[in-house]
């Protein structure tokens, strides 16, 4: 199949190039396009990428070439790399093949992946990683998302996790935060301003030099009762597979206010037991994370990019904790018997290193972690090649695909997929501790 190279004009229109062909970048290479791409899901699009010239195939030679120059109506100009951003439920298996114009600029936060131009329309390079139906776009942003949005509100007036939650439905269009006011499936409480980590990707704080924040913090640290209330009428109310998180991507780390979140979980386990408790941390505070499992959570989701010390920090930059006090944490919740997930960012050409599969295989296989969700890493690709290079566990890559299947192989029984399971949907190692208030009763 001739997959032609992509490239965009300066008003952003994307066009097949007349006779290269597509490349791939898998971390610090280049090379020809290559393996199975996919048709681009609907609810895909083609972007283009400012400041990256498009690097192609001649079909006659085999040799890369870098397009500086383009032709367009008569018109010349320097082009735009084009890449692919994904809809939920898919996993990025390659990077765009271009490379930084002398004065590119550093690109916004989205996670870009290699597409072409097939013989049926635009392909992608990526696997449909979760097929559940209920993250489907088309069921978000609906015509009366703000309808629902302001009937919550009213229901608890001056609430100031719904006041974030409302900027993340309507502006940030947050699948998550939406759930609280569809009151359905997995719903966001917002809970941290602050982190104790300065991941390089933050999406909710950057320094003046980043690309700008996609998402902004709140302002003012909500309280335990007001988080319970919203998680309680999700969980009384929600059907079917109800769950409430904390720890978005709006906010910092979330473990830095586990006290509130203490509170606000005796809060919803002391009037009912429906339902999933969860937080999304960087599992730095052991001793907050204990006192959450002691007040009635039953699941994790721990972020790392690496289980390699070297490259997690070099990535999460973190403040007063450690990989020892990550790794404390997730044998806290294996002990805890808690339903433990990796968010694992994915990164094409770092993460799947061989050193780094073997890492994590020894990770998942030691923890008896219960599911992977790959989370495409959403950067400027070359911001993490310069990251990444000379650090972590070495080796060549061996693929995303293959990466996932022996992570698979190490786990028998692991989940391998994007979105969070509910109470129905695990297969725990051990039942999870009931809260305080429960036992008391």
């Amino acid at each position: 199949m001739s997959l032609r190279l992509l490239l965009a004009d300066p008003k952003g229109r994307v066009v097949e190039h007349p006779w290269l062909l597509a490349t791939l970048r898998s971390g610090e290479g280049l090379v020809p396009a290559h393996g199975r791409p996919i048709a681009l899901p609907k609810e895909g699009k083609l972007v283009h990428l400012p400041g990256r010239l498009p690097v192609g195939v001649d079909p006659q030679t085999g040799e890369l070439q870098l397009v500086r120059q383009f032709q367009l109506d008569g018109k010349p100009f320097v082009p735009h790399a084009v890449g692919a951003l994904l809809p939920p439920g898919y996993t990025r298996t390659f990077l765009p093949g271009e490379v930084k114009d002398d004065d590119g600029p550093v690109l916004p936060q989205w996670a870009y992946t290699a597409a072409a131009w097939g013989e049926g329309g635009a392909v992608a390079w990526a696997l449909h990683t979760d097929r559940r139906q209920h993250w489907t776009p088309t069921s978000y942003s609906t015509p009366e998302i703000k309808a629902k949005v302001h009937a919550h509100l009213a229901r608890f007036p001056g609430n100031k996790v719904l006041a974030q939650l409302k900027t993340c439905a309507l502006v940030y269009r947050c699948f998550t935060s939406q759930n609280v006011f569809y009151c359905r499936d997995e719903a966001a409480i917002p809970a941290s301003t602050m982190c104790n980590a300065a991941c390089l990707g933050c999406i909710s704080e950057q320094p003046e030099d980043g690309p700008p924040s996609s998402h902004t913090r709140m302002d003012d640290g909500v309280s335990g009762e007001q988080m319970g209330q919203v998680g309680l009428f999700h969980l009384q109310n929600a059907p079917g597979r109800t769950m409430v998180s904390f720890g978005q991507g709006c906010e910092g780390e979330p473990l830095t206010r586990w006290r509130q979140i203490a509170q606000a979980i005796g809060f919803m386990r002391a009037r009912t037991q429906r339902g999933s408790i969860n937080i999304n941390t960087n599992a730095s505070l052991t001793k907050g994370l204990a006192a959450l499992y002691d007040a009635g959570l039953d699941a994790v989701r721990v972020s790392l990019n690496s289980a390699d010390p070297d490259l997690y920090a070099a990535y999460y930059r973190p403040d007063k904790y450690g990989w020892d006090d990550v790794e404390a944490s997730i044998a806290l919740s294996r002990e805890q018997g808690a339903y433990l997930a990796l968010n694992l960012l994915l990164f094409p050409g770092v993460t799947d290193r061989r050193g780094e599969a073997d890492a994590l295989k020894r990770l998942v296989k030691k923890y008896r972690v219960d599911q992977v969700q790959t989370r495409s890493l959403a950067i400027d690709p070359l911001q993490y090649i310069d990251l990444a290079h000379q650090r972590g566990a070495g080796g060549a890559p061996i693929g995303i695909g293959p990466l996932l299947r022996e992570l698979k192989e190490a786990r028998p029984g692991l989940v391998i997929g994007n979105f969070a399971r509910g109470l129905g949907e695990r297969r725990v190692s051990r039942p999870a501790r009931k809260s305080r208030s429960a036992r008391q009763r």
